[in-house]
């Protein structure tokens, strides 16, 4: 019996009509090397047989009785791969803006919570533009609930379905499944028990460790002289930060990660997602200049963190930390910025540390926390008051090398995110083969003129390669500056040696 944690159940609780809490992506495969186009039903069959590399496939969810704990997984008796797919053929308009346009629909739809919370839609009479010549080529839309994973997991989910050759292989049989019995009622009620019993001396525990370290940050920024870290609702009043409809809208463009890193080696001492925030940050703040709506205060992004170790390698769940940073959006010079947000981002870390996103789920309970998120949108705080931050940044390292479906080569892929009411834009910026590609999942009816949004990308990443050039080195600056875990990046503790090791 596997239970959903705090932060996994708050992303049920969370989801309202207006605002799914699904994970979308949008693959899309160049087919052209096929002897012939890849039938519907053969990625069916191939889909099948590899339905047992990711259990979650077959898993729905159980609620506690009496609603005495959160919900858990069970095997779905009633398991069918036809509920979770389908079929669109888009003719003569299959075409990439009519592919990101059917996208948006899809995604703009919750996932029914009476099977397991996932959907693949197989987009058929595609051509992939580019090279002079349209290609052969077809795409999925995949959508999987934020409660079964994160953006990191996902691309970890994405690499078990994909194959590494070219040469289609053979599709094996299903291997046989029969689902798990579910747990019987007096286990669900003890586990229920157990919870409530664990509840006071859990809560005593996460109180000690954020305590400790709290003043271990202080303690650190004293001696470093560093900036406080972003206070709470200090974020300014933005465009982004109204009530959302159920209307979405993805916008995405692609750069290469060399140009990316190129800056990182001019600029020094920053990492090269602060690299990729500082490009964001620009974009920003010139889509913000063009809607003549320039904030005062700089904008604040909270950044997910995973916290994945590889002894805790689950391919599925919320593994995740998170931080509020200033993305120094009143600095003139994007490369300069470059430098302030990697300063903000060292800054943040002792708060980091001290208020995770896993550890404080777990001090408020999921139901709370989503209560509290709906008060938060119904009495409209982002508009009346300061919000907590602008817009979630989130950067994914994919894989670098090419993956494949029975033949046909993973050329693109876009990924969105969920929007909360009160953030209607979230950026989530995913590497592919040396490609870095920045998604706006926005609602146009809080973010006008989202299109605009690719132009600014282009301009941004111009101006930050030649102010880069010509940036001097800051007074002070040493390799040995401390680095902080990249939002994206997957941060191992370190191992501790036995004393009877060598």
């Amino acid at each position: 019996m596997r239970q959903l944690s705090e932060l996994d159940a708050s992303f049920l609780y969370l989801e309202s009509d207006t605002t799914p809490m699904h994970i979308g992506g949008i693959y899309l495969f160049d087919a052209s090397d096929r002897d012939a186009p890849l039938a519907f039903s053969t990625f069916v069959a191939y889909l099948r047989s590899r339905l047992h590399v990711v259990p979650l496939f077959r898993q729905r969810l159980r609620d506690m009785p009496w609603q005495l704990g959160r919900p858990y997984w069970v095997d779905d008796p009633e398991f069918s791969i036809e509920r979770h797919l389908a079929y669109v053929n888009l003719g003569d308009q299959g075409r990439e803006a009519s592919l990101m346009a059917l996208a948006a629909k899809i995604l703009e739809t919750p996932l029914k919570r009476d099977r397991p919370l996932w959907h693949i839609t197989f987009v058929d009479g595609f051509r992939l533009e580019g090279s002079g010549q349209d290609k052969a080529a077809f795409a999925l839309i995949v959508k999987l609930h934020h409660a079964a994973i994160d953006a990191f997991s996902g691309e970890e989910i994405m690499g078990l379905l994909l194959e590494y050759l070219p040469e289609p292989a053979p599709i094996p049989a299903p291997r046989p499944w029969r689902p798990h019995p579910e747990p019987s009622r007096e286990r669900v009620l003890l586990q229920a028990g157990a919870q409530l019993i664990k509840a006071p001396l859990t809560l005593t525990a996460l109180a000690a460790r954020a305590t400790e370290a709290t003043t271990k940050g202080l303690v650190q920024r004293y001696l470093r002289r560093l900036p406080w870290p972003v206070p709470l609702f200090s974020a300014p009043t933005s465009p982004f930060n109204r009530h959302v409809t159920r209307r979405r809208e993805i916008v995405a463009t692609r750069i290469e990660l060399a140009r990316l890193k190129r800056i990182k080696a001019e600029l020094g001492d920053v990492t090269l997602n602060d690299v990729v925030l500082g490009l964001c940050a620009e974009t920003l703040r010139r889509y913000l200049k063009a809607q003549g709506a320039t904030p005062v205060r700089p904008l604040v992004a909270m950044t997910p963190i995973s916290v994945r170790s590889s002894s805790l390698r689950r391919a599925t769940g919320n593994q995740m930390s998170a931080m509020l940073l200033d993305l120094a959006t009143d600095e003139p010079d994007p490369a300069r910025r470059i430098r302030h947000i990697h300063r903000n981002a060292v800054a943040s870390e002792p708060y980091r540390e001290a208020i995770a996103a896993d550890r404080l789920t777990e001090l408020l309970p999921s139901t709370l926390l989503a209560l509290s998120a709906r008060l938060y949108s119904e009495l409209q705080v982002a508009q009346r008051y300061q919000p907590l931050f602008n817009l979630p940044i989130t950067n994914v390292p994919g894989p670098q090398v090419p993956l494949y479906l029975q033949g046909a080569r993973l050329v693109r892929q876009y990924n969105s995110a969920p929007l909360f009411d009160s953030l209607g834009l979230v950026v989530v910026a995913v590497s592919y083969q040396g490609t870095l590609t920045l998604n706006f999942t926005l609602c146009p009816d809080v973010v006008a003129d989202g299109a605009s949004l690719s132009d600014h990308v282009s301009a941004s990443l111009d101006a930050i390669e030649s102010q880069a050039r010509h940036c001097p080195p800051e007074d002070g600056a040493t390799p040995e500056a401390i680095q902080t875990p990249s939002a994206g990046r997957h941060v191992f503790p370190r191992r501790r040696r036995s004393p009877k090791q060598p």
